[in-house]
């Protein structure tokens, strides 16, 4: 089984190509932290290459810009090239099936680029939000209805 899960911020944003046959593509490069950090303290980050194609391509080139955190289902795919200077070349990516933007609409892309920089030099530190609670001092279902009562012959188990 060839099946890849990642969540990660953009280090560039996507370059959107249209091949010979017509098929449009996207690619671009992930940074994925790792779940430990390094002997200094810090935490490492793998930078993964990453294809969309299609209508998904569009929507990832329209709508995604470097330091957006996404998440992407696919597979990895190698393939190889003859480079100019006649050496063979080998690439592996991500070819993905599904990308799912993680990035609110209305966040400034610029915020997240720097936040993505500081957390890449270990200096990072999440935005500040405004979390709105509920007073639970009070029901909040007293007004939901009345109270059902089962028996143990009322169940199925």
């Amino acid at each position: 089984m060839n099946k890849v899960i990642l969540i990660g911020r953009l280090t560039r944003d996507p370059e959107l190509r249209t091949i010979s046959t017509g098929a449009v593509t996207a690619s671009f490069s992930l940074a994925v932290n790792r779940p430990f950090t390094n002997q200094n303290g810090e935490r490492e980050a793998d930078f993964i290459n990453c294809v969309v194609w299609r209508k998904q391509a569009e929507n990832v080139a329209k709508y995604c810009k470097k330091g957006h955190q996404v998440a992407v289902e696919g597979r990895i795919q190698t393939r190889s090239y003859d480079a100019q200077d006649g050496s063979k070349r080998y690439v592996t990516e991500v070819i993905c099936d599904n990308v799912t933007f993680l990035t609110p609409k209305s966040s400034d892309s610029s915020s997240y680029t720097n936040n993505y920089q500081n957390e890449s030099s270990g200096n990072y530190q999440a935005p500040a939000t405004d979390i709105t609670t509920t007073d639970v001092s009070e029901d909040p279902f007293k007004d939901f209805g009345e109270e059902v009562v089962l028996s143990e012959d009322d169940l199925p188990f």
